[in-house]
């Protein structure tokens, strides 16, 4: 069925799913990547901004991103919110550019980060159930007031299960793998 209420539930469920990959993007796998810091907040020129409108940022090596800022005065703000960002990292000023050297993971933050990435995924399933049950709801409400026939509604319900199974299907396995790569190292 080409029902509109069904292609909003499929993309909000999209959206869920979306969501989780930006959140895991975040979570540090003990190679280096951009997503890492991209998105830190840095107090400058009086309001916030994320740290990639302020900066380049590569990975010249494994275990390092290099942060080049395109204004020189800002280095110190950017350090200073790498420093307040909480990820465990030191960045180390060298002249015009900012190092980040990430350190080993330890096994014990490993399976701390597993536990964050499996409490990313829940978030996210609950969130495509509370999509599942909005839509349902609506399906019952139509079906009450004699919109929709019984087996028209009952079609609906079936394809709003298979498009939440297919949603939670993909997390599953995002999650899956944000894990092997966190535990690869």
């Amino acid at each position: 069925m080409n029902d509109p209420h069904l292609q909003e539930a499929q993309t909000r469920m999209k959206k869920a799913v979306d969501v989780l990959r930006e959140e895991l993007a975040g979570v540090r796998t003990g190679r280096a990547s951009t997503s890492l810091l991209e998105h830190i907040p840095v107090e400058v020129y009086g309001a916030q901004m994320p740290l990639n409108q302020l900066a380049s940022l590569t990975v010249p090596e494994p275990r390092m991103i290099a942060i080049q800022p395109w204004d020189k005065g800002t280095a110190a703000a950017i350090e200073k919110a790498i420093h307040e960002a909480n990820l465990g990292l030191n960045p180390i000023k060298d002249a015009d550019m900012i190092r980040v050297p990430l350190p080993e993971l330890t096994e014990t933050r490993r399976k701390e980060l597993v536990k964050v990435i499996h409490k990313f995924g829940e978030q996210a399933k609950v969130a495509i159930r509370n999509v599942r049950r909005d839509t349902i709801d609506y399906v019952k409400k139509q079906e009450k007031s004699k919109v929709l026939s019984k087996d028209d509604a009952r079609q609906m319900e079936k394809s709003v299960q298979e498009i939440t199974d297919h949603q939670i299907t993909d997390i599953e396995k995002v999650v899956a793998q944000k894990e092997a790569d966190l535990l690869a190292f």
